[in-house]
């Protein structure tokens, strides 16, 4: 039995109680942060319970950090007040931008990789790890269209982010899969790309197909895809063990599916585990 972080689960409210008894070794959680940016309450205060048994970290999708502004300081004033609360495992955020002239909008959107980007986003994260006094983690995002004006291979750019910034990256495979289908690359070679080093967590989830168009979309409201098992198996056995996450955020099924989901992700990476 191991205490390591191998895999863990997407916090749900409804599966307090049986997150809470759960004896799985080395399982921990993880939950968006912005649904814990409040004063106090019964939210709060599950969390504060949760992350007295186990290991927590904080996922957000509000920094906007690929917008031209600076990380909004109320927003990031909130972060770091969680962060010093929990002390999370990791903290990570998206490769995107949702937020331009005080508007936020309610989904993270892609930009052209061009070097003014690329600068954009050093800044952004720099101002968050200053503020937090730690490395945060980059998610790759999903693509639904082939933007132009790229000056950056997305896998260049990443590595340049992490040289300028020191952050570590967060590789979402079924981000992988997903642009893979939707913009026709090769998802296993693209993996064999990404470089090791960085990654400090995988995110594993279900995707679903668009009813109209020749899309999939990353809606976290099925189990995760064989597709996505098998790259996910490709890239452990060249990276070996990484704190794993299974996220389901619509069709939330019982704690004892996303359970048997967490356990088949963990049983791949013990192996690694024992041989580390």
């Amino acid at each position: 039995m191991t205490t390591t972080p191998t895999a863990g689960i997407g916090f749900k409210a409804e599966h307090f109680e049986a997150s809470l008894g759960s004896t799985a070794a080395g399982l921990w959680f993880e939950v968006h942060a912005e649904n814990y940016m409040v004063a106090g309450g019964p939210r709060l205060a599950m969390l504060a319970e949760l992350a007295e048994r186990f290991p927590i970290s904080l996922h957000g999708v509000g920094l906007s950090l690929a917008g031209p502004d600076l990380p909004d300081p109320t927003h990031l004033a909130a972060l770091v007040r969680l962060e010093q609360r929990f002390s999370p495992l990791l903290v990570s955020e998206h490769l995107a931008w949702s937020r331009l002239d005080g508007r936020c909008f309610p989904d993270l959107l892609p930009f052209p990789r061009t070097t003014a980007a690329l600068r954009q986003i050093v800044r952004n994260v720099d101002a968050t790890q200053t503020a937090l006094g730690r490395t945060i983690l980059i998610e790759n995002p999903s693509h639904y269209l082939a933007l132009t004006g790229h000056e950056w291979d997305e896998i260049g750019f990443l590595i340049e982010l992490v040289r300028r910034t020191g952050c570590g990256l967060l590789l979402d495979v079924n981000n992988v899969a997903v642009s893979a289908h939707n913009l026709g690359f090769d998802a296993g070679a693209w993996l064999d790309r990404f470089p090791l080093a960085p990654v400090g967590e995988i995110h594993l989830a279900g995707h679903t197909p668009d009813p109209a168009l020749d899309l999939l979309i990353d809606s976290h409201a099925a189990p995760v895809a064989e597709g996505v098992w098998t790259l996910f198996e490709r890239f452990v056995a060249r990276a070996g063990p990484r704190p794993t996450l299974i996220e389901r955020d619509a069709e939330v099924p019982p704690f004892a599916e996303l359970l048997r989901e967490r356990h088949r992700a963990a049983a791949i990476l013990l192996p690694q585990v024992a041989n580390a």
